[in-house]
């Protein structure tokens, strides 16, 4: 329950995010005359914005041709930002400087803190606490500085290019060059962070803050370490609700990557799959490449997400059309067929050698008759039999053979427009002519226009049916666990809903032979206190009477000394499906649920789909229905199809429960047996927090 104190501390951080970016006053500390330092960079930068200026120089009474001062305390000067660029040994002072003339908020451009080792996180943190403190926030350190197109704020090193993309990122140059590749789209920044440590602002912080900027359109983020990854993915979710896609450009999906991100930014880079599975929860787009976050953003900023990745592609060449098709198929869109409704509609606008079928080929129609191109689009996007369009070939070049094909070209793009509002689809157009006059008219609408034809079908094939998987919030935590044996967890998760077999403890002799003529069988003997039990003969199967029972206790006793065994009810495999289900606990994102392939194929199947725990039912059936063996759940062969909507409930509570115990840092069900008739846990197993990596150096 949110308290007065509460929204007082909510309003207070708002203020202090609107001083990062508009800011009142600027302070630069550390301002300089040598061309070779921040602090000469971001002075200009500082000094062509609209707002006063105060340069801090603690050998310098002037610089840059204005009055210096050593610190702002000392000259009675208030600053609402102040950007810190000095050596780190100076930056402790000169933040506690800025703090005393009432900055709100500052940008740390010195290096040698958090990254530097143990002694500089520690200085790094009590900095962030003194920042706290006064209510202000802390943009770095050893970031890159800030931009806002809105309020003129310029404290970079390179001049940025005005727009409506917000870009947070942790590096300096990939800012740079996004910028460049924009151009190509005619975009640019709205806004523009730096991350460097996160020690304070982290990219959840910004991407909430650039998602109620009214000047930004879409997110995008270049990110390595994601210091609260459930919350990015939240405020990614959060973003999309309120119309601005969130795109992503991480690393870590190679070794080399990884090592590359943690050796300049000393952060532990997140895996990839975890990644992936944040990208599901929140909506978000990814990418591997600059280019790739320049198209995807040109076709999120105006255009609604395709909701599918069935596509109709019209083209004025046959050759353009293969390539456009097969460039499509490359990256999982259908190109889909016509029906036969259609498929005469389009007809209806062509001459008699061109083909009406998918993709369209207008084979000279566009000489004779340009606005052919409007009107096609126009019923095919309406006709519900695809989910995106791609026009691709000579589009845009028309308007060189004279003033009516140009105005009428112009006007043919305007329709092309005109259709995706209307219809609520995407439409991309890769040209020979990128910078005609009918792109540009385009690019006005917010139609993007391609030089080339991997990069308009490559940002459709990136977008086309991303939704926002539920992220469900994490349970209040649970009793922990006392132990964490197979029956102690066995028992807990009964106790959460999840069926086991009919089963027994036995840890004596004497135990023992009270079971044994209870039992019903064929039965399945385990050896307790083993981790891979599987692995050293802790298991037997299919035990058939008492006096193979008899024989199998007592030689796995003698053989392994366990300090207690299970004797449990055999269940036929022969008809069922066997899956894992696992959580391992994430330092960055919390936990993560695994469903895959398992049983004894587990590893060697490497079927596995992931998201960010726990997970309800429907997203459950949503990973099951996504593994490359999900086949085998609806039946093949004779085999009966199981029951998956009983099987994803079993899926959900087993992460419900491993997400309500922190103390469980690893933790699976392997085998789940799914079957026609539900689910049942065949084994379970729990590594605390602690040991998680003793047992993965074990292994």
């Amino acid at each position: 329950m949110s308290t007065p104190g509460d929204a007082d501390r909510v309003r207070e951080r708002h203020a202090a995010l609107e001083a990062l970016f508009a800011p009142t006053s600027v302070a630069v500390i550390g301002a300089s005359d040598d061309i070779r330092k921040w602090g000469n960079w971001l002075a200009k930068g500082a000094l062509a914005g609209p707002v006063p200026v105060h340069l801090v120089n603690a050998r310098a009474d002037v610089v840059l041709g204005r009055p210096a001062v050593p610190s702002l305390v000392s000259a009675g000067l208030s600053a609402d930002l102040a950007v810190v660029a000095v050596p780190a040994a100076a930056f402790e002072s000169a933040v506690d400087d800025a703090l005393a003339a009432g900055a709100r908020a500052v940008v740390g451009i010195s290096a040698g803190l958090g990254e530097s080792g143990a002694e500089g996180q520690a200085r790094e943190r009590a900095v962030v606490e003194r920042v706290r403190a006064a209510g202000a926030v802390l943009l770095g350190p050893n970031c890159l500085g800030v931009f806002d197109a809105s309020s003129g704020l310029s404290l970079t090193s390179n001049p940025l290019p005005a727009g409506d993309v917000a870009f947070i990122s942790q590096s300096g140059n990939l800012s740079l060059e996004l910028a460049q590749l924009l151009s190509d789209h005619g975009l640019g920044f709205s806004r523009f962070a730096s991350l460097g440590n996160q020690a304070h602002l982290d990219a959840a912080d910004l991407v909430e803050a650039s998602s109620s900027h009214d000047g930004t359109e879409v997110i995008a983020v270049y990110c390595e370490d994601f210091r609260d990854g459930r919350r990015f993915a939240q405020a990614a979710l959060d973003a999309r609700r309120a119309g601005k896609a969130v795109v992503l450009l991480t690393v870590g999906a190679s070794e080399a990557s990884a090592r590359q991100a943690s050796s300049h930014t000393a952060s532990l880079v997140s895996s990839s799959d975890v990644v992936d599975a944040a990208c599901a929860a929140g909506g978000i787009v990814r990418v591997n490449t600059p280019s790739q976050m320049a198209d995807a953003i040109a076709l999120l900023r105006k255009n609604p997400i395709a909701a599918g990745r069935r596509v109709a592609i019209i083209t004025d060449g046959g050759g353009h059309a293969s390539i456009a098709a097969d460039v499509a198929a490359s990256v999982d869109l259908e190109v889909v067929h016509f029906s036969d409704g259609l498929a005469s509609t389009v007809a209806a606008e062509l001459p008699a050698a061109a083909t009406s079928v998918n993709p369209i080929d207008v084979a000279g129609g566009g000489e004779q008759d340009l606005s052919c191109f409007g009107r096609i689009a126009s019923s095919v996007l309406a006709s519900g039999e695809v989910d995106a369009m791609v026009v691709s070939g000579y589009f845009g070049g028309y308007g060189q053979y004279g003033p009516a094909l140009a105005e009428l070209e112009v006007q043919t793009a305007t329709a092309l427009a005109n259709a995706v509002a209307v219809h609520g689809r995407p439409l991309l157009v890769h040209s020979m002519f990128p910078q005609s006059p009918a792109a540009t008219e385009l690019r006005a609408y917010g139609v993007p226009v391609y030089r080339t034809i991997e990069g308009a079908v490559g940002a459709l094939g990136e977008t086309a049916g991303i939704e926002p998987a539920t992220l469900v919030p994490l349970p209040e935590p649970e009793e922990p666990l006392q132990a964490f044996g197979y029956w102690e967890v066995r028992s807990a998760l009964l106790g959460a809903g999840v069926q086991f077999p009919q089963a027994h403890l036995v840890s004596s002799h004497d135990e023992f032979e009270t079971v044994v003529s209870d039992v019903t069988y064929p039965v399945v003997l385990k050896a307790m206190g083993l981790l891979h039990k599987t692995d050293v003969g802790g298991v037997r199967l299919g035990i058939v009477d008492a006096d193979e029972l008899r024989a199998e206790y007592v030689a796995m006793v003698e053989r392994l000394a366990p300090p207690a065994v299970t004797i449990e009810q055999m269940v036929d495999t022969s008809s069922g499906v066997e899956l894992i289900v696992g959580v391992r606990r994430d330092e960055r994102f919390g936990p993560i649920a695994m469903v895959g392939g398992g049983g004894i194929l587990t590893e060697v199947l490497d079927d596995v789909a992931t998201a960010l725990a726990p997970i309800d039912a429907d997203r459950a059936l949503q990973l099951l229905k996504s593994l490359r063996s999900a086949a085998l759940l609806h039946g093949v062969r004779g085999r009966p199809a199981v029951d998956l909507h009983a099987v994803a409930e079993q899926v959900a509570a087993i992460t419900r429960f491993a997400s309500a115990h922190p103390e469980i840092g690893d933790f699976e069900v392997n085998p789940l047996l799914a079957t026609a008739n539900g689910a049942v846990a065949l084994d379970a197993r729990a590594i605390a927090v602690g040991d998680v990596i003793k047992h993965t150096k074990e292994r």
